[in-house]
């Protein structure tokens, strides 16, 4: 019995530690490389972090393949460690971009508010005021190659829901064919996807939410190579 006991003891600790490291930001948050022992398998939180209760609408590919599951133990600690030092640098050389560690990867949000990537209305092509931040992101991503990148486009309400699909696909895939067609990175590593107007995380009736709303995430995750790596490292 007090074996059981102890075990459910664990157990709510465990949890209380996952709500816990789940809810703080890139470098603000209790040590990321202990969040990748607590959470053990669990995932899922990268998708609710890019397009919330919406998954299934709009878009190609799977996007759930490409994030994959949280590796655990201490597997999971070395990972969480080399993805904290990756996020830290994106904030320090991307300032207005908004970066989180969620699970085992990253995300980047660039809205119309941030210092980031921004697309002139109706268009999609990368313009001047993109490029510095997105050189940098590539710089960094040529740094840490044992990761896949996963480009996610969104927009505002404004127009029709086919226009916006279309408006949403185009930014996306403007931003991944500038980092492989530009910066060279190996195409291998992107995945693209958009959801239009379907996933919003602030209200369209407002010119600040509909800012919001225009965005482009950007995801970095472990690849499986990181993944071998961290488990031989581990003793797995």
């Amino acid at each position: 019995m007090k074996t059981i006991l102890n075990r459910l003891g664990l157990i709510a600790l465990v949890l209380t530690l996952s709500i816990a490291f789940s809810n703080c930001e890139a470098t603000k948050n209790a040590n990321n490389t202990q969040k990748g022992v607590v959470i053990g398998a669990a995932g899922g939180a990268i998708l609710g972090a890019i397009i919330g209760n919406n998954a299934g609408k709009g878009g190609n590919g799977e996007i759930g393949a490409v994030i994959g599951g949280v590796v655990g133990g201490a597997a999971g600690g070395i990972i969480g460690r080399q993805m904290d030092n990756q996020a830290k640098k994106i904030e320090q050389e991307i300032p207005g971009a908004e970066v989180e560690r969620v699970d085992d990867g990253i995300v980047i949000t660039f809205d119309g508010q941030s210092n980031g990537v921004y697309f002139d209305t109706e268009k999609y092509n990368v313009n001047a005021a993109s490029k510095e931040n997105l050189d940098k992101l590539a710089a960094i991503l040529l740094e840490y190659p044992d990761t896949n990148v996963l480009v996610v486009g969104h927009t505002d309400s404004a127009g029709t829901e086919e226009y916006n699909m279309t408006l949403s696909k185009n930014r996306a895939q403007s931003v991944t064919n500038y980092f492989v067609n530009t910066k060279g990175l190996n195409a291998s590593r992107f995945t693209t996807n958009w959801f239009g107007e379907s996933s919003p995380i602030a209200s369209n009736d407002t010119p600040e939410g509909r800012s919001q709303n225009r965005r482009v995430n950007i995801v970095i995750v472990p690849n499986e190579k990181m993944k071998e790596d961290a488990q031989r490292k581990a003793g797995n």
